[in-house]
């Protein structure tokens, strides 16, 4: 099992997770984190740390359709190590359904 992160982290990116990951394991795209899935161990630690309530264990039904999502872009996006600028409407995001169409194929800028 693993953790991943989902709809909701569309557009907020708090980022708040990366700081307590011990396995470094979070990689960043322009609008949403991810979560390696073969990468994580599955500790929970950063499932509490996130405001927007976006990981969730990939056990969960709502975890079905992101596993592939966190494993595709783990892959080609870079791994994010500290917490970095949190979007300034991110709050205004937090919470709102139909973000999946927001979904920003690209990597973070760096």
């Amino acid at each position: 099992m693993s953790y991943v992160v989902t709809e909701n982290c569309i557009k907020c990116k708090y980022q708040d997770c990366v700081e307590v990951c011990p396995v470094d394991c979070f990689y960043e795209g322009a609008n949403f984190l991810v979560i390696n899935p073969d990468e994580c161990i599955d500790c929970g630690v950063c499932e509490p740390e996130c405001p927007a309530e976006a990981i969730v264990p990939d056990s969960e039904e709502r975890a079905a359709p992101w596993t592939e999502i966190n494993r595709k872009y783990a892959s080609v996006w870079p791994n994010i190590l500290r917490k970095g600028t949190v979007p300034a409407d991110a709050d205004t995001w937090n919470g709102k359904s139909g973000k999946v169409a927001l979904l920003s194929e690209s990597p973070a800028p760096r």
